[in-house]
């Protein structure tokens, strides 16, 4: 896989070989810390089975890179980014080849805020170039940051991303994920080197929609990435909230990443989170979406709704085809919705489907004119569905 690329339009990504690449990410901050090889491999498999595309890890794991992993290994020698060890970043090449192997990219984050005492504007340059240059020609990968979206942060951020294209010659994508939420990395959208934006809600789910739209309009176009929000396995986060937020984050023009709260609260617990019924939505989800033809083409339109847009944790959303041959609809409850069938500028005569987020399942809804407004009622029975309106 890879090195993965922006698309010339600044909407989506592309695969080596120029075709659209569908971002489907999960959080596995502690892949190289935390988990024998054995266990990580098999996390990475089951990823790959789930239809997950992208992997988020922290490259020292985290909080400020002193903790060593299972082997006793520390990322660096007296806690010093100065002097890497071998045998850490020896480790980690062997997951992320794991990972390649299983189809998988790897966003990794060398830098977090809670490290700024250790890597600084003097010493960021030097320490980006040795993990750039040291996994120049890998080609799954793709470098991140995790400053405070404060402008305090941005000469450290400035040096590592001088750091990683010299160290690596700009073989991979940079983008810059802030924490603590809700923040973007649009803060500095207009820097050179940002090549993407990354944003994280975080607990504040009923933000997704709204930052990642935010992102999207912004200019130049730039890819907008959900990077980080609500997480599965918090008891106030339901399988339902779960798929809003990546409903959200797809047909608000962005891209996806899923998360499970105990990949880094109890990481050693994976066997009893890895098959969380979010994390079987997720394939659903990309099944579904990757199914409209030229899904990447898609152009975030809310005015697809006559009436039942809804707002809040009920919000609706709906993109529509650059060709104008399909409509798509997320509704995020059991709902009534009025959908203006001139949307589709393709034809004369349009078939309506129902999608169940939970399964996959198709119901015909019928056959009706691309004029004027038609009401779509949800299937009884259903918490939420995708309508799919085409030519």
């Amino acid at each position: 896989m890879g090195p993965i690329r922006v698309s010339a339009s600044g909407r989506y990504f592309i695969d080596q070989n120029a075709e659209p690449f569908f971002w489907l990410g999960d959080t596995q901050w502690e892949l190289f810390r935390a988990f024998s090889l054995a266990d990580a491999g098999a996390i990475l498999e089951k990823r790959q089975d789930q239809g997950f595309t992208v992997l988020q890890v922290m490259v020292t794991g985290l909080g400020d890179g002193s903790k060593p992993g299972l082997d006793g290994q520390a990322p660096w020698v007296k806690h010093d980014p100065a002097t890497p060890n071998e045998a850490y970043f020896r480790n980690a090449e062997a997951v992320i080849e794991a990972g390649r192997q299983n189809g998988l990219v790897f966003v990794l984050g060398v830098f977090h805020q809670r490290q700024v005492s250790q890597i600084t504007p003097a010493n960021a340059r030097s320490y980006a170039r040795w993990i750039a240059r040291r996994y120049r020609d890998t080609p799954n990968l793709i470098w991140s940051m995790y400053p405070k979206a404060e402008q305090a942060y941005v000469p450290v951020v400035r040096e590592l991303a001088e750091g990683l294209r010299e160290g690596d010659g700009g073989a991979h994508l940079i983008t810059v994920h802030p924490d603590p939420s809700p923040a973007s990395s649009s803060f500095i959208h207009d820097e050179p080197w940002l090549d993407f934006n990354s944003n994280q809600p975080w607990n504040r789910y009923k933000l997704v929609y709204g930052m990642v739209a935010e992102d999207y309009a912004r200019t130049p176009a730039k890819p907008a990435v959900m990077a980080e929000a609500g997480y599965e396995g918090v008891k106030t986060l339901t399988p339902l909230i779960i798929r809003k937020q990546a409903y959200w984050s797809h047909l608000a023009g962005g891209h996806h990443s899923y998360g499970h709260d105990d990949n880094w609260r109890s990481p050693a617990t994976w066997k009893s989170w890895i098959d969380a019924p979010g994390a079987g939505a997720m394939g659903v989800y990309r099944k579904i979406l990757t199914a409209c033809p030229e899904w990447w083409n898609r152009v975030p339109d809310p005015s697809i709704f006559a009436d039942g847009e809804g707002s809040g944790p009920t919000l609706n959303a709906a993109a529509r085809s650059a060709a104008g041959d399909w409509v798509l609809a997320y509704l995020s409850s059991a709902t009534t919705v009025s959908i203006k069938m001139d949307k589709i500028t393709a034809g004369n005569a349009v078939e309506a489907s129902w999608f169940d987020p939970t399964t996959g399942g198709k119901t015909k809804a019928g056959s009706f004119s691309n004029r004027g407004i038609q009401s779509f009622s949800t299937p009884v029975g259903w918490e939420d569905a995708i309508l799919r309106v085409e030519t």
